[in-house]
């Protein structure tokens, strides 16, 4: 089997590398068809489209597909292919409450004199977000990526490594439409000043005050990403329906 070298996504070990299989590319790749609605939730499709479309064999095809439909992204048809699946919006808001549980301990763990406090991860995310704001980044791509960073690392620093690696799990299945966030530009200036009134609220060690910050920029970012998926799929049928 061809295993392709990438870099590791952990902005903590820049240099480590992990080794993806063909099946690891598929799914990704088809990972973002959903969430860029080139796959839009009630297509049917079949293993040879996908494969002919990606130049691939069947089997990563496959292997790649079942492991979407452990996620609840796709649904396998009797004799007629696979279906996306509409987005579960019951379970992206528990994934939500599971995400506010984490974040607010940690960011009130981050408030106490705990040795295990990781001071660095701290310094690390003042020097993105509490900047001036002509230093601020306008590419999407990246502060949707610094945007889930600042979240892990928030967890991170509080020391518990489990709470960390559950955070990190929730993360990774509410990457799909979370990073939608970030499609409107006044969302991008807003979680700037949400991020860097955080940030305060923990280095002058105001546990409450950080944590209700930090619930009300989940809550908000939570409804625009509802808001903005809905009108995502009525765009993207829309387009399909006037034969895109």
């Amino acid at each position: 089997m061809t295993l392709v070298r990438s870099p590791s996504r952990s902005s903590s070990s820049p240099e480590s590398v992990v080794f993806r299989t063909r099946a690891d590319e598929v799914y990704a790749q088809l990972k973002r068809d959903v969430a860029e609605f080139r796959l839009v939730p009630g297509d049917r499709f079949t293993e040879n489209e996908i494969s002919e479309r990606l130049n691939v064999s069947r089997t990563p095809v496959r292997q790649a597909l079942f492991r979407l439909q452990q996620e609840g992204f796709v649904e396998v048809l009797f004799r007629s292919g696979w279906r996306v699946l509409p987005f579960d919006f019951d379970q992206f808001e528990q994934l939500y409450d599971l995400r506010m549980v984490l974040e607010t301990t940690a960011v009130h763990r981050l408030c106490e004199a705990d040795h295990r406090v990781d001071r660095s991860l701290l310094a690390e995310l003042a020097a993105i977000w509490l900047v001036p704001a002509a230093q601020r980044s306008a590419d999407t791509a990246q502060v949707a990526q610094w945007d889930e960073e600042f979240h892990c690392a928030l967890v991170a620093a509080a020391g518990n490594n489990e709470m960390a690696r559950i955070h990190r799990d929730v993360t990774d299945r509410i990457r799909i439409i979370r990073r939608l966030d970030f499609t409107v530009q006044r969302r991008i200036d807003t979680t700037y000043d949400e991020h860097a009134k955080i940030l305060k609220a923990i280095r002058a060690n105001r546990g409450d005050q950080a944590a209700m910050l930090l619930r009300a920029h989940i809550e908000t970012s939570q409804a625009e990403v509802r808001k903005i998926t809905l009108h995502q799929v009525h765009m993207a049928r829309h387009a399909v329906g006037s034969g895109r």
